[in-house]
């Protein structure tokens, strides 16, 4: 209706221009060159505003021509046969020229409509063919099916948790009205008919793969009536398979991690159950021997057997300690309180605490006299000094030297590092050993402590890696941020190292 409006005013008013200028020259033109110049605004009516304004122009056309150019001028009547027959050729030739006219305007715009609708499917069928993510690959379509058809509303709606609820939209959103008139009720999706169905002021296209309902297209109603129902229905079957592949590849990869959750849960509890069940019956075993009043034992005996209790009582807390920092972990409660800590005293602490599992290693200190402290949760820090020398006590040759040291990295950050004389890690490895449950040959632990240590490093912001130790073994490094003084500060802290 705005088209054929906009149309006629248009015509209407070239017709009053060139009817101004023709009555000028009014003397000098002929009846048939009138006709002919009238012709042009009829044509630019069709043009612009189809059919019905070029009808209009027509009607306007005739009563112009009538009235300013045949005598006698400024009235109706027509004098001569030869006018009246101006004037009857005139409409007759007009209204075919009209027509013809609307037809070919309406052909070439079917043509510019077919082309954009196929360059947008095309440009849709291309991306639904990507792994894009069902959210964003809605959006992409919703917007598509807005442009292409013109239309005010369109909306996605998906099934979920046994109702279809509204995935995405593209202009102006639906009023409750529309909706409640749109969505069926629970468990009636199946039963939606595959053909559009206008509903008020919106259409309904039901989404169908593989002749199953997976959603609904809905946009308004005018923008997709008569020729457009056939490309509307070759989109929404696109939409229909892009949606069910996104939503089976969301369902295979919930069903894959849901799998390695069970594996890792069934390895951890593997594992554990060994650990735990190992040093449980060394304990009892040695315990009960104690106990024993019947059973002769002479001092060394029992000794012996009280350092087993104790050596197997430090496995069990090492365990539970690691279990407990897992849990925090796995929790997403993992927040590092921060303080200033000296390393070197940080390192020595470790080490003391350590002395009784170092199954006779020498664990030597190198931490440069000038490094600066740095900003880090010290309790966490601690755990990944621990992990690192529980890892090199356990792969190196007893009695063979342990090096916790550390270095200036950059400005604003430490290198801390622990080397052993161990057989090392391969290449190939150096990454997967940080893994979850991930152990090394010969290793008799649960494959927990590594994996904490990078946890917890992260947690700061840093990395930590490993590489070959000069001289052999491995030796595990991981970056710490330096503390960041204020000038007093600054000041002591040179006066302690002098």
């Amino acid at each position: 209706m705005k088209r054929s409006v906009i149309g006629t005013l248009v015509a209407l008013a070239s017709m009053a221009a060139l009817t101004a200028a023709m009555l000028v020259i009014r003397v000098h033109l002929s009846i048939a060159t009138t006709a002919l110049v009238l012709i042009v605004p009829v044509v630019i009516g069709v043009v612009l505003g189809g059919f019905v304004a070029g009808v209009i122009s027509v009607i306007f056309g005739f009563l112009v021509y009538d009235f300013f150019f045949i005598p006698p001028y400024l009235t109706l009547w027509v004098g001569r046969t030869e006018n009246w027959a101006a004037l009857v050729v005139y409409v007759a030739v007009m209204l075919p020229v009209a027509r013809t006219v609307a037809v070919l305007d309406a052909a070439r715009a079917r043509e510019r409509r077919q082309g954009t609708e196929l360059r947008e499917l095309f440009q849709l069928s291309g991306l639904l063919v990507e792994d894009k993510p069902l959210d964003e690959l809605l959006t992409a379509v919703v917007t598509t099916v807005a442009e292409v058809f013109g239309a005010q509303q369109v909306a996605v709606f998906l099934p979920r948790d046994g109702k279809l609820e509204l995935a995405a939209s593209a202009g102006q959103p639906l009023s409750a009205e529309q909706v409640r008139r749109v969505v069926p009720s629970p468990g009636e999706l199946t039963r939606l008919r595959a053909q559009p169905d206008v509903r008020g002021e919106v259409l309904v296209h039901a989404l169908t793969a593989a002749g199953r309902p997976v959603g609904l297209l809905v946009l308004s109603a005018e923008s997709a009536a008569g020729p457009e129902l056939e490309p509307l229905s070759l989109f929404a079957n696109q939409i229909a398979l892009a949606v069910e592949r996104a939503q089976l590849r969301e369902e295979a990869l919930r069903s894959r991690l849901t799998e390695e959750v069970a594996r890792l849960a069934k390895t951890l509890v593997a594992a554990v159950s060994h650990d735990l069940r190992t040093p449980l019956a060394r304990i009892k075993a040695s315990s009960s021997t104690l106990a024993d009043t019947e059973m002769e034992l002479d001092q060394a005996a029992r000794q012996s057997l009280a350092a087993l209790i104790d050596k197997q009582a430090d496995r069990l807390a090492e365990l539970v300690q690691n279990l407990l920092d897992m849990s925090r972990i796995q929790a997403g409660v993992l927040q590092p309180r921060r303080t200033v800590a000296v390393l070197s005293e940080l390192a020595s602490a470790v080490v003391g605490d350590l002395s009784p599992a170092l199954r006779g290693h020498e664990v030597q200190i190198e931490v440069e006299d000038s490094l600066p402290p740095v900003d880090v949760d010290t309790t966490l820090i601690s755990r990944v000094l621990t992990n690192l020398l529980e890892n090199a006590v356990r792969h190196a040759p007893r009695a063979t030297q342990i090096t916790v040291g550390a270095r200036r990295a950059t400005p604003e950050s430490v290198v801390v590092f622990v080397s052993d004389r161990g057989p090392g890690v391969s290449p190939d490895r150096r990454d997967e050993v940080f893994g979850l449950l991930t152990r090394r040959d010969s290793d008799a632990g649960a494959g927990l402590g590594l994996s904490i240590a990078k946890t917890f490093v992260e947690a700061h912001g840093q990395r930590i890696w490993v590489d070959d130790a000069p001289g052999g073994g491995a030796k595990f490094s991981f970056t710490l941020p330096t503390a960041q003084l204020i000038p007093e500060e600054t000041k002591l802290g040179a006066a302690a190292h002098r």
